[in-house]
């Protein structure tokens, strides 16, 4: 058999059906490969041989014993059973209980005079010491050298636990990998020698049998610095390789003009750039600058300026005879951008427009909900080159858009664009035109050089000047009722003082299984009844009911209006507009004000149900407020418990205004799977041993070694078994993940 084909085996050839079945659909494993990386998740220390008379209370043992007597017992009118065991050593007595459908198996195995070993926690059942379902294996007394060498195998070991499932208990796994575990002699090890050698890790078949029967914890210990290291070496080497193939293509270098629209914006701005902003720009002026596609991730705290590093860097490229497009993800995003962009340049957004400046451009709007007539104007405009800057949602990747000369994409938010879509946008400049992505969700460097390891990081971690400091509480509102009433005076102050706020809410509201006839009712009651009896199951508060009560009650007299998803874009629109206007007090809306509204009056937020939101998005939120010169105030209100989980993450959230502080306390409670997202399910199920929040250290120095690997030789030709690994790795899922960059 050749070396890679033992680990391609399917697990139906050496397990049987039954059982390979089970692990394809529960557990994700159908090759051997798949579950040698199916790693214990802890071990359990089978303690030493005990004997009956000394048995510690509450801890892990295994004893050997033999069967005294067995009997099943009904209770619950005969409804339920249970079998006792009891066992003698000798030296004392011990009972085993079993339950419900697990007493069939013991009770026909465990007969009086047969000889087994135990493991189990012990505990105490009327005044009697008990293990309750404990694993066993019966010794076959016939050898006795054989029984021998089973209790010395049994009871030293650290006894691994597999992630497991209903169907296949961590015993049965264990069983499964003894069958595979020859196998692991065959694994292709990804590392070049040097680098092994270098920093000294164990041979990766050794590690495998380390981690799957580890003799001692230092086994443990060696087995997981190899195989962690090789999960981040693997995928920085994949992103390494894509970096450098980028840096293949060919661009249209795009370098600043003298004199030109990007001076004349400069001249005009009523502040200076932040030192960030300039160190920032000047990183990508110089990647625009070379003749290969830039593919840089720029991340900023809200407020932090991104907009205007990617208006001065769109400028530039126009500047040079291209075309800038931004992509948003949403409509109303794309509308406030378009906004405050054409408000930013002024008369330089009117390029061929009267009273516009003969240095200017024009800035068009490209949406799905647009006008007809409006949508076939910026379509003319954007294949004529008459419009520098387009400002749009997906719309802009269709067919139809053709652009004279597309320069830049900017894409707002790490809404990361698919490979086709990438495609799709490529094929629409003459050459690829250049990449920046922006986000405004800190991201830990680990997390940055993993999900987003093709693009190269720029950070902007200052703030404007002006930007006021955002005081944060949290309101509990089961507990301190009249703190909830409070919070409402302070935003009828704020609004006395001349500010507006923000009321956030989870849901729209009005929903139509709620309010049609008597079924809607019924639903109505049924969910009162059930949040009364629990707070968690009750629906989340709707913008329509807050806005209800809020204008009757707390705030009447102040003009409240509402905002969210389901509105027509016109009306929202205007909604926004007025807000801005000052004409309106309060704004009670959905999490649409996420992101890039930007009304400097606006002082005071108050987030309903806040412990319904993730760390992140709360940050986001809150940094809508204290945009001007007046201090913001954000008062998270939940009815959750004060010990439960859900308060401690508000905690911190009040505790903190560092969007990097809050995304590693985020990370570190929702772990990779939510962070790296279903769009990065391949990397996710690459990553077994890993951790992104905890191998900081080791994911940059596998970043630098994978580096200086691809520099050296692109194409991996050296290093067959590294490249051998890369295909296994990059199946399909794993491609698209890699290509959504």
């Amino acid at each position: 058999m050749d070396r890679v084909s033992s680990f391609d085996e399917p697990l139906k050839k050496l397990l049987g059906g039954a059982t390979a079945k089970v692990m394809a659909e529960h557990l994700d494993l159908h090759t051997v490969g798949d579950l040698l990386h199916h790693y214990p998740r802890r071990y359990e220390e089978r303690g030493k041989l005990t004997a009956l008379a000394d048995l510690p209370l509450d801890e892990h043992v295994t004893v050997v014993a033999q069967v005294a007597d067995a009997r099943i017992l009904m209770f619950n009118n005969g409804r339920g059973k249970r079998l006792e065991v009891t066992l003698t050593d000798g030296s004392g007595r011990l009972q085993l209980v079993f339950f419900g459908h697990g007493v069939h198996k013991p009770h026909k195995e465990l007969l009086p005079g047969r000889q087994a070993m135990f493991a189990g926690k012990v505990s105490v059942f009327n005044r009697k010491m008990q293990l309750a379902h404990p694993t066993y294996q019966l010794l076959d007394a016939s050898d006795a050298d054989e029984a021998t060498e089973a209790v010395d195998a049994f009871a030293g070991r650290l006894l691994p636990i597999y992630p497991a499932c209903k169907q296949l208990d961590s015993w049965r796994i264990a069983k499964a990998v003894d069958a595979v575990l020859p196998s692991a002699q065959d694994a292709v090890d990804p590392l070049p020698a040097s680098l092994r050698e270098g920093r000294g890790f164990t041979p990766l078949p050794e590690a495998l049998l380390k981690v799957h029967r580890p003799q001692t914890k230092a086994d443990i210990e060696d087995a997981k610095a190899r195989l962690k290291w090789d999960e981040a070496f693997v995928l920085q080497v994949a992103l390494a390789r894509r970096r450098y193939a980028d840096t293949q293509l060919p661009a249209v270098a795009r370098r600043p003009v003298a004199d030109g629209l990007l001076d004349a914006f400069d001249a005009k701005l009523p502040f200076t750039l932040t030192e960030g902003q300039e160190k920032v720009s000047k990183e990508i002026f110089d990647d625009l600058a070379t003749e290969h596609p830039m593919h840089r991730l720029l991340q900023g705290e809200v407020g932090s300026g991104k907009t205007m590093v990617a208006l001065r860097a769109m400028l530039t490229v126009v500047d040079a005879g291209g075309q800038a497009a931004m992509l948003a993800p949403t409509e109303v995003l794309a509308q406030q951008h378009h906004r405050s962009i054409t408000e930013m340049m002024g008369e330089l957004a009117e390029g061929g427009m009267l009273g516009g400046s003969d240095q200017g451009t024009k800035v068009v709007l490209l949406t799905g909900s647009m006008g007809m007539a409006a949508r076939r104007q910026a379509l003319l405009d954007l294949v004529t080159g008459e419009a520098g800057i387009v400002i749009g949602t997906h719309a802009l990747i269709e067919d139809k858009v053709q652009f004279h000369d597309l320069g830049l994409v900017v894409v707002d938010e790490q809404h990361r664009f698919g490979v086709e879509q990438r495609d799709a946008l490529r094929s629409k400049g003459k050459q690829p035109p250049h990449l920046l992505v922006m986000t405004a969700t800190p991201i830990p460097r680990t997390v940055a050089m993993t999900v987003f390891g093709d693009l190269e990081t720029s950070v902007l971690d200052q703030l404007p000047a002006g930007r006021s400091p955002i005081a944060s509480h949290v309101v509990p509102a089961k507990d301190k009722p009249h703190f909830l009433a409070r919070a409402w005076e302070r935003v009828r102050e704020e609004v006395e003082n001349g500010h507006q706020a923000y009321v956030v809410c989870p849901r729209i509201g009005d929903d139509a299984e709620e309010t049609e006839g008597k079924k809607g009712k019924a639903a109505k009651k049924a969910a009162a009844k059930a949040s009364e009896e629990d707070p968690e199951k009750r629906p989340p508060l709707a913008v329509l009911d807050i806005a209800d009560e809020l204008r009757r009650g707390a705030l009447a007299g102040l003009s409240v209006e509402v905002l969210h998803g389901r509105m027509h874009p016109d009306e929202k629109d205007d909604v926004m507009r007025r807000f801005a206007a000052g004409d309106v007090d309060v704004l009670v809306a959905t999490t649409v004000i996420e992101v890039g509204v930007n009304v400097p009056n606006a002082t005071a937020m108050v987030i309903m149900d806040a412990d319904r939101f993730g760390v992140s998005q709360l940050h986001q939120l809150r940094g809508r407020v204290g945009r001007g010169s007046a201090p913001g105030l954000c008062l998270l209100v939940s009815e959750a418990h004060e010990a439960s989980p859900a308060r401690a993450r508000l905690s911190a959230v009040a505790a903190t205004l560092d969007g990097f502080e809050l995304s590693r306390i985020d990370l570190e409670q929702r772990r990779e799977g939510d962070v790296l997202g279903q769009a990065q399910s391949g990397v996710r199920s690459s990553l077994r041993m890993l951790t992104v929040i905890d191998d900081e250290e080791v994911i940059a120095a596998a970043r630098e070694e994978a580096v200086a690997i691809v520099a050296a030789d692109p194409e991996l030709e050296h290093l067959p078994e590294l490249r051998t690994v890369l295909a296994a790795l990059l199946d399909k899922d794993r491609e698209e993940y890699l290509d959504k960059g």
